[in-house]
């Protein structure tokens, strides 16, 4: 629920500001993401002289060899102010994040999830020799602070890197072998939120 209350409110600041105050707007894709597989588009519009509003999606449905698994959505709304002029330069933003993921065979223990590929939680064989591994499923809310810097390459293109730190709030259920449930927990994440090289387009 508290996911879908996160969508809805992106949706609407993107619909709220694409009336008068919306001065340029820009799509955007983040290169680091495609790199990792993640599908990622996002839409950045200018609502003032020095500030801007954005809502960037994230989604990797794939399964990979080895029983790896690191399915996830995320949507991220966000707020910027530059201290120059919009799309260019340094700037802040202020940015909540919300998703669910799905991971197996996985170390991600530097964010408090359970590492998925040592012995006790990695892959397994039964005795009929197929191969099952434990996995961790959860949804994730929370918010952060952006630090970043737009590069103006031409009238239409512009490269962006910037770098969110925040807090994330995540109950996860790990389940063992035929989805039996082994333990449920509440992670409390502090750290980085997003890392892009996005590049983007200017209309």
């Amino acid at each position: 629920m508290k996911i879908r209350l996160l969508a809805a409110a992106s949706l609407a600041l993107l619909a709220a500001s694409t009336g008068a105050m919306a001065q340029k707007a820009a799509v955007k894709t983040n290169l680091l993401g495609w790199a990792t597989t993640n599908i990622n588009a996002g839409v950045e519009l200018g609502v003032g002289r020095k500030s801007t509003i954005q809502v960037f999606g994230t989604l990797n449905p794939w399964d990979f060899s080895n029983l790896k698994r690191y399915r996830f959505w995320n949507v991220m709304p966000e707020y910027r102010y530059f201290f120059c002029e919009k799309f260019g330069g340094h700037f802040l933003g202020v940015h909540l994040l919300g998703g669910q993921y799905n991971v197996r065979n996985v170390n991600l223990s530097l964010m408090g999830l359970p590492d998925l590929t040592t012995a006790e939680n990695g892959p397994v064989t039964t005795a009929d020799g197929v191969e099952k591994a434990r996995h961790v499923e959860g949804w994730y809310a929370g918010a952060g602070i952006t630090f970043g810097y737009q590069w103006m390459l031409s009238k239409h293109w512009n490269l962006e890197a910037s770098l969110g730190v925040g807090y994330a709030y995540s109950p996860y259920t790990l389940y063992g072998r035929c989805n039996m449930e082994v333990e449920k927990k509440n992670l409390n994440y502090f750290g980085p939120t997003k890392v892009a090289v996005s590049l983007m387009y200017l209309f």
